[in-house]
């Protein structure tokens, strides 16, 4: 550790099953190692804006590995490098960076953990780069952060999409339908792909590949010619039609990224069962997603993510993410994070696998 013996912890972003396990691990390690002072920050830059936060106990980092949510809450909207607020009745977006910055020093923090997407972990760069020590633990149930295999809270998330597809095969076997399930991602696929695959899906849907309705549509009908009476269609929110933009459920003004994906399985639905003359129905799993309690899985790498970043605390290694590559976790610059997201690759083995057994992509 360094001299300060605080170091504050924040969630940032949407919420995802295993934060629960990494706080509790930060906190845990950071006392019982280092006799240091764990400060709970609340609702994310939120409360470095408005000075909300919490010392956070022993015994509070009790009980909750299991937890999904954060107990420390989050906001999607507080960046503070462009926070919205109301003058003379119009919305603005204000940089109030500098009374963030200010803030972290009043709490005297040796260190601050951020824990969060590829937004979050942005913000943390812009921080670091105005001399705040920083340490990012990549969360996402989309699993498109940069620098990592994998993200905790994208093995929950594919676990729940997957059961509810494996409940649609039983409703769409009984009634002869074409099932739509739509699953969050943003602008990557690795949810609508990994759980597709899982759950036998006959058409995935993803953003990195644009598709034609055509081509689903034969493949709908050339199941049906086979005595196959039925099919499953996993579509990704952020997927689109080749030329095509994606489909926007709302605008959220107040956020600087204000885009809210959503919607694309209704539209096919319609387009399917017109083209097909094939029943159709579609499922939006939406924040059922997110919810609930973390599997194994993400329990253990929460907690690896955790006890690592602390270990980077010691060592002084500020300025980096802790990130998973050939199951060993090693240290990522925010730089190389703040850069975008990582999608999957045209040639991904997944997508070879699934190709082969003709599980269709809507291209070809």
């Amino acid at each position: 550790m360094n001299d300060k013996k605080r170091v504050g912890i924040l969630t940032g972003g949407g919420d995802c099953p295993g934060i629960n396990a990494v706080i509790r691990a930060v906190g845990k390690k950071i006392i019982l190692e280092a006799d240091a002072e764990i400060i709970g920050i609340e609702d994310g830059y939120e409360g470095l804006i408005n000075n909300k936060y919490r010392s956070l106990e022993y015994q509070e980092l009790s009980g909750i590995l299991t937890l999904g949510g954060t107990i420390l809450g989050t906001s999607k909207k507080a960046n503070p490098y462009s926070y919205a607020v109301k003058e003379s009745g119009k919305l603005v977006f204000k940089d109030l960076s500098k009374i963030v910055i200010q803030n972290i020093k009043r709490l005297d923090l040796g260190c601050l953990v951020c824990i969060g997407g590829d937004g979050t972990l942005g913000i943390a760069y812009k921080l670091f780069k105005s001399g705040i020590p920083i340490i990012g633990v990549p969360k996402t149930i989309d699993n498109d952060i940069i620098g990592t295999e994998v993200t905790f809270g994208f093995d929950s998330a594919v676990f729940i999409a997957t059961e509810g597809i494996d409940r649609l095969h039983t409703t769409a076997q009984s009634h002869h339908r074409v099932m739509i399930l739509e699953v969050m991602g943003h602008n990557a696929g690795w949810l609508a792909l990994h759980s597709g695959m899982a759950g036998g899906g006959d058409v995935i849907l993803i953003p990195e590949i644009p598709y034609d309705i055509r081509i689903i549509a034969e493949k709908v009908k050339e199941r049906h010619r086979k005595g196959k009476r039925f099919s499953i269609v996993v579509v990704a929110e952020g997927a689109r039609p080749k030329g095509g933009n994606v489909v926007i459920q709302r605008i959220v003004k107040e956020s600087p990224d204000p885009v809210r994906l959503g919607g694309i399985g209704f539209i096919l639905g319609d387009q399917i069962e017109k083209a097909t003359g094939i029943e159709t129905r579609t499922v939006v799993m939406g924040h059922l997603q997110r919810g609930g309690t973390p599997t194994p899985f993400d329990r253990v790498l929460a907690t690896q993510l955790g006890t690592k970043a602390v270990d980077m605390i010691k060592n002084r290694s500020f300025g980096y993410m802790v990130g998973v590559r050939r199951g060993s976790l090693l240290k990522v610059s925010l730089k190389d994070v703040a850069k975008g997201c990582r999608k999957v690759p045209l040639n991904h083995p997944l997508i070879k696998s699934a190709r082969s057994l003709d599980t269709c992509f809507g291209d070809r």
